[in-house]
């Protein structure tokens, strides 16, 4: 059996960990759990979402965050763009790459950016237009690829076609997100089975959330498929907020334990990357007890 000899790991829980937390963490907190991060050996840390505090209050702070984290040359910090008010922020603060959305759901997309999956398809265009002629580079996230909260299974050559597309606009790399866990081996297998008769193997990145305790085993068999692209999140962070019933992303410790257990090389130290996961995790839970402490001293007063 054939595995790549490298994976790269992409991070994604500052952005799609943190925005799915109910309290906001402040922007210091945000600032060195990134910095901890930055000493792993992680090649790709996402840092934010350029999105209106509206939409996702949790992440307001994306200008200061991105501009004061300290940037390692060796290490990329994509933000996530959703709009060309967005992007005139990002590109403001310096962002070197951007990733965009796009789902084959249509009642997803609805939910997600407000717009059909033509009206954002239209937008993903322009806004990779307008990063190229910045010379950014531009990730492609493909959501509910093995299905929707909404429209429950999505079919195989739906995904295929879009991530073909995103390619042809720009798209250096296309991540396939299984939004709210439900793939399974065989689910994936098909899938990626499609999506590599559109585009190259190598632009392929995948992005499992556990809700099942399925995202392991579906890594696995992306391996098998030739996929050397992982997303991951420390300590399973994240979620989206606009997909019922989206538990975490697959934890970046059990991802790389499971790589090392393969031999496949990461460059990633699992022990930096326990210390980053227990440095944010001990801030939220730590904020968690002391709303609890506060509800029961309330209720003994009274």
């Amino acid at each position: 059996m054939s595995f790549p000899s490298y994976v790269k790991l992409v991070e994604v829980s500052p952005r799609d960990g943190l925005q799915n937390e109910a309290k906001i963490i402040p922007t210091d907190v945000k600032i060195e759990f990134i910095n901890q991060l930055s000493t792993t050996g992680l090649k790709v840390i996402e840092v934010t979402s350029f999105v209106s505090p509206k939409w996702i209050p949790q992440l307001a702070d994306h200008k200061d965050v991105y501009q004061h984290i300290s940037k390692n040359v060796a290490i990329e910090y994509p933000v996530i763009i959703m709009n060309k008010q967005g992007l005139e922020n990002a590109l403001t603060v310096g962002v070197k790459e951007i990733a965009v959305f796009s789902t084959p759901s249509e009642q997803f997309s609805k939910k997600n950016t407000n717009r059909s999956v033509a009206e954002n398809n239209k937008i993903t265009v322009e806004l990779i237009d307008i990063a190229k002629k910045n010379n950014l580079k531009v990730r492609g996230y493909i959501s509910c690829v093995l299905g929707c909260p909404y429209e429950g299974d999505i079919s195989p050559e739906k995904v295929a076609n879009l991530a073909d597309m995103l390619m042809q606009w720009g798209c250096y790399e296309v991540s396939l997100g299984d939004t709210i866990g439900v793939g399974t081996p065989k689910k994936t297998n098909t899938l990626l089975d499609a999506v590599k008769e559109k585009i190259p193997v190598q632009h392929i990145a995948v992005h499992f959330h556990d809700t099942f305790g399925q995202a392991l085993t579906n890594i696995y068999v992306a391996l098998q498929s030739g996929i050397h692209i992982i997303d991951c999140s420390v300590a399973g962070l994240g979620g989206c907020p606009y997909a019922k019933g989206a538990s975490g992303n697959v934890a970046t410790e059990d991802v790389l334990y499971f790589l090392n257990g393969l031999n496949i090389n990461t460059g990633v130290s699992l022990e930096k990357l326990i210390q980053a996961g227990r440095f944010i995790t001990g801030y939220i839970h730590r904020e968690s007890r002391s709303k609890v402490s506060l509800a029961m001293i309330k209720k003994c007063k009274n």
